[in-house]
């Protein structure tokens, strides 16, 4: 485990399959689903770098998420050299050179895949909570 210094947020490493990062309420996410967020976050917000990404995923998240930037860029530099995302060098809003983060047509893809996926998921465990719920009544 590695506690970011500066905000205390944790990360968890057991694999590289099974990253888990805690949120500030406790909240966890598997690294697929960090994946799927990044996609989003660049489909919905187009080419961003590491800092956008972690400013959209923790606003869509109202504040629960929040990304450790090492745990963030490491997944970047997974999904680029899946093909999944494409990268190119550029200037941020506050004048510094940044690498700008794009889905390539294979991520769009993957997009798709992921969400159908995680939709799946979350509708089995919805469907599990709630007869474990009925049971206990």
């Amino acid at each position: 485990m590695s506690v970011c210094p500066r905000d205390g947020y944790r990360t968890f490493i057991r694999t590289e399959r099974e990253e888990v990062i805690t949120g500030n309420h406790g909240n966890w996410i598997l690294q697929g689903t960090l994946a799927l967020m990044i996609f989003k976050t660049l489909e919905t917000a187009g080419a961003q770098h590491g800092f956008g990404i972690a400013r959209g995923i923790e606003q869509a998240s109202r504040g629960s998420l929040r990304i450790h930037y090492g745990t963030l860029y490491a997944a970047l530099v997974r999904l680029q050299k899946a093909g999944w995302l494409t990268a190119k060098w550029g200037t941020s809003e506050n004048n510094r050179r940044a690498k700008f983060y794009r889905l390539t047509s294979g991520g769009r893809r993957r997009l798709v895949q992921e969400t159908l996926r995680w939709t799946h998921m979350a509708a089995v465990m919805d469907g599990f909570l709630k007869v474990r719920a009925a049971e206990a009544e």
